[in-house]
């Protein structure tokens, strides 16, 4: 999977956009969580002008993001979480940890 998204990619930076892009379109969101023992609700990934893949998480009105390597995931399958899972995996790998 990180090989699919970073084919075409030179760099680190080019790489982290190529797996953003794969969790933007493969990622089902909404889905909720639990961060610090609160439930979220994920609506959205993005990406940060340092190049980290954060998730966008709200409960009630507030509004957090969240780093995708530190977010945690339910046990309820979730479509495209092996997308993060990847992003996790390519992480450690290049020392983005």
């Amino acid at each position: 999977m990180i090989e699919a998204a970073t084919v075409d990619c030179y760099n680190d930076s080019e790489q982290a956009c190529g797996l953003f892009t794969m969790l933007k379109e493969e990622l089902a969101v909404p889905f909720v969580t639990t961060v610090l023992g609160a439930t979220v609700v994920v609506t959205a990934v993005d990406l940060t002008v340092d190049e980290q893949i954060v998730a966008v998480c709200t409960r009630d009105s507030a509004k957090q993001r969240i780093p995708l390597l530190d977010l945690p995931l339910s046990t309820t399958p979730l479509d495209g979480a092996e997308w993060i899972e990847a992003y996790r995996r390519w992480s450690k790998q290049t020392g983005k940890v």
